[in-house]
């Protein structure tokens, strides 16, 4: 089952400029992991493709949900309000870390770099004020996607790019949007969908611009914005379900390269 959880932080101390990057968010969360399972964190952080989970990057107060904050261009002050977005996309996944859910404690400190951080509460459920919390079953996607609907509206909320060749690419195409989400749903999904044919998908609209993301090892070029793709001609209904079912999926999935470092996060408008 996706989960999409939202975790409301506030900082004990200081966070330091150099301590917000992917890097330390990603240490952060298999710090958690590990504190109720040590052989599951390391299986995480050994995964080298199909990651079963992604991360967003912090995010200071709360914003629109299409606004997403991605570098920090100083440090966090204590006593900030902050959440941070981890998606589950296995199954068995969420199961194993309900203890962790479960008993998070207010006063138990945690680390990001340098700074303590106090978990104040996690959300597992859309809120009025915070439409990244969410889930669903594989079925429940698949059940709910439209028969239908022929235009799916992305938007792209962190800088995304996809690995072409040797390189890297900013431009979001419907090959690298749709196979990379059948990958994922195929790998976890317990219901996989044959080899999408996509010659009936084209791009209807789209108000893109690059954006840089940096952390203290590397530099990437991604796009941010939105995409909407259209279904055109004679297409049977179940492949259309399927197409949006991989739409709808996009929340938890996230698409491209380094999802796991708050790269990729993509949400479908209605």
């Amino acid at each position: 089952m996706p989960y999409s959880l939202v975790l409301n932080l506030l900082p004990r101390s200081p966070i330091p400029q150099a301590h917000l990057s992917g890097r330390h968010l990603h240490a952060l969360f298999l710090d958690l992991v590990r504190s109720v399972d040590p052989d599951l964190a390391k299986t995480l952080h050994q995964q080298q493709s199909e990651k079963a989970f992604t991360l967003s990057p912090l995010q200071v107060g709360n914003r629109k949900k299409n606004l997403l904050q991605w570098q920090h261009d100083r440090s966090v002050p204590a006593g900030t309000p902050c959440w941070w977005r981890i998606s589950l996309l296995d199954d068995a996944l969420f199961g194993k870390l309900m203890h962790l859910w479960l008993n998070l404690s207010p006063s138990q400190a945690w680390h990001l770099g340098a700074a303590d951080l106090q978990v104040v509460n996690v959300l597992g459920t859309p809120q009025a004020h915070q439409s990244w919390a969410n889930f669903a079953t594989y079925a429940q996607l698949y059940e709910q996607a439209s028969e239908e609907e022929r235009q799916i509206h992305f938007q792209f909320c962190t800088p995304t790019t996809f690995r072409q060749t040797k390189y890297d690419c900013a431009l979001p195409t419907k090959e690298f949007v749709f196979q990379g989400l059948l990958r994922k749903w195929n790998h976890y999904s317990g219901m996989s969908f044959p080899e999408i044919v996509l010659d009936q998908i084209y791009p209807s609209f789209f108000d893109i611009r690059t954006e840089i993301a940096i952390d203290s090892r590397s530099k990437f070029i991604g796009c941010v914005g939105k995409v909407t793709f259209q279904i055109l001609g004679e297409v049977e209904a179940e492949i259309i379900q399927q197409i949006n079912a991989l739409a709808d999926f996009a929340i938890f999935a996230g698409v491209g390269r380094k999802t796991p470092m708050g790269m990729g996060m993509v949400r479908r408008n209605q």
